[in-house]
């Protein structure tokens, strides 16, 4: 051995016998700014890893149990996620049972005496990366019953934390969990429904959300059907106390479940798509939000391969997700940058609802298909076409080019009615409005070619020839 390896391990050695503020000193160079100082300190550790990792994990849980410094507590929650996490560097089987023990203790103490939430969320995540390696082989015979305990507790910080790991448990090591359903049926009832804090409830929703994904059979998951009312319940009563982080968290996990299990919902389909598109009607709501409960309806709509034809049975939801979505197509400023046509920009003046409501028209066609879709389009579409403001014009020869694919087989059908409504709009006043009948037919050449070329070439190329000669806009030209 050479004498600086030497004298690194009498350094180890020294870090890991001597006062926790030696220990400290090694973790908060781990995060120092200063690349030598951290490499240094990354050389230390990995030493102490090799060479000592009993001493080493216990240094580390005490100085997250005992540390005043959150930055130290912090850092000591992440390490100790790492070394328990099971990959190459799994250090779990190499510890004495002894200090297996300990850790264990340590953690679950820890979880109810730290008060700061950063700290606490990252001390879930260790709790639970250690928990998935050793709960299946009853490794940690304690850690349930304590869940259980903190879940009924007084303690809103300790439900909040309990959820939290059942969350990841759920994703982790499901299957684990199953003779638990149910016990934890009747702790995600009373949380959801009654439960006055909104942290608490939507740890637990995802908690839920997890763990019905995790269930195999679908009468396992029908037991929870009655948790539905609640978990919507946590949505609306969030954006009700004018909530919408929360809320919009809360979004998030049904958008999963829609994804993962449609059939879930599908009993209750009405009620919850009745309360999705009462928040995208919201003009009130921050767009985020809005945009996130369409983003549910036609998460649903695509998930026909799981739940095939469960939205094509809601006729009057689909005509009023059309209608929201036209709506947000008008959500255009007429940019003078576009016109000059000297940048490559052409989505100057549209908005981010702009784009929302252009792309889910798309997904929406493809997903419910033209018998769907072209009825609900052929009746709100001439109303746009009929109106006097220029960005209704422009909002309907959009749709018509974002729904052309996954509705060309009914387009077909009706070919010279849809040509007709676009080469008309090619004489429009608004030049914003000639740009999106030339875009139109550009997309309807793609979709609905070659019919389109073979039977009306000489009536576009004609139009298309005339806009070439609009020198007083370029971006038409």
């Amino acid at each position: 051995m050479d004498e600086s390896t030497q004298f690194q391990q009498s350094q180890v050695a020294a870090i890991l016998a001597g006062d926790p503020s030696q220990f400290e000193i090694l973790i908060s160079s781990l995060m120092s700014s200063s690349n030598e100082t951290r490499s240094q300190a990354e050389l230390l550790f990995n030493l102490a890893k090799q060479h000592d990792p009993n001493s080493l994990s216990l240094k580390l849980a005490h100085l997250l149990q005992l540390s005043p410094h959150l930055d130290a507590r912090a850092m000591s929650a992440v390490l100790l996620r790492k070394l328990l996490t099971r990959d190459d560097s799994y250090l779990w089987p190499r510890l004495s049972l002894q200090t297996q023990s300990s850790l264990k203790s340590i953690l679950l103490a820890c979880l109810q005496q730290e008060s700061v939430k950063s700290i606490t969320k990252k001390l879930c995540d260790t709790v639970s990366e250690l928990a998935s390696g050793i709960l299946p082989d009853n490794g940690w015979p304690d850690l349930l019953p304590f869940m259980f305990q903190c879940v009924t507790s007084d303690s809103v910080k300790l439900q909040e934390s309990a959820f939290l790991i059942f969350a990841q448990l759920s994703q982790y090591i499901g299957e684990s969990l199953v003779p638990y359903i149910k016990e934890l049926h009747g702790v995600f009832l009373q949380s959801l429904g009654s439960s006055t804090n909104f942290d608490v409830r939507i740890a637990a929703l995802n908690a839920v959300i997890n763990f019905i994904q995790c269930l195999n059979n679908s009468s396992e998951r029908d037991r929870f059907q009655d948790l539905l009312p609640s978990m919507i319940r946590t949505l609306t009563e969030a954006l009700n106390n004018g909530n919408e982080a929360t809320a919009q968290e809360a979004l998030e996990l049904l958008i999963e479940l829609a994804g993962a299990e449609p059939r879930f919902l599908r009993r209750q389909l009405v009620d919850v798509v009745g309360s999705m598109l009462q928040i995208a009607e919201a003009e009130s709501l921050e767009e985020g939000t809005r945009h996130l409960a369409i983003e549910f309806v036609i998460t649903l709509a695509e998930a026909r391969e799981r739940a095939p034809g469960m939205m094509r049975k809601l006729p009057q939801f689909i005509s009023r997700l059309f209608t929201i979505l036209m709506g947000m197509l008008l959500d255009i400023e007429d940019d003078p940058a576009w016109h000059s046509a000297e940048n490559e920009d052409e989505d100057a003046g549209e908005t981010s609802n702009y784009s929302m409501g252009q792309e889910c028209l798309d997904r929406l066609a493809i997903s419910l298909g033209g018998n769907t879709i072209v009825p609900v389009a052929s009746e709100q579409l001439p109303a746009y076409l009929a109106a006097p403001e220029w960005q209704k014009h422009h909002a309907a020869l959009i749709a018509l080019a974002q729904i052309a694919e996954g509705c060309s087989k009914v387009m077909l059908k009706n070919l010279e009615q849809v040509v007709t409504m676009v080469l008309n709009s090619f004489y429009d006043p608004h030049p914003r409005v000639r740009w999106a009948a030339i875009n139109a037919i550009g997309q309807l050449s793609t979709d609905l070619g070659p019919d389109l070329q073979n039977q009306y070439h000489q009536r576009v190329l004609p139009a298309l020839a005339a806009a070439m000669d609009d020198f007083q806009n370029p971006r038409v030209q």
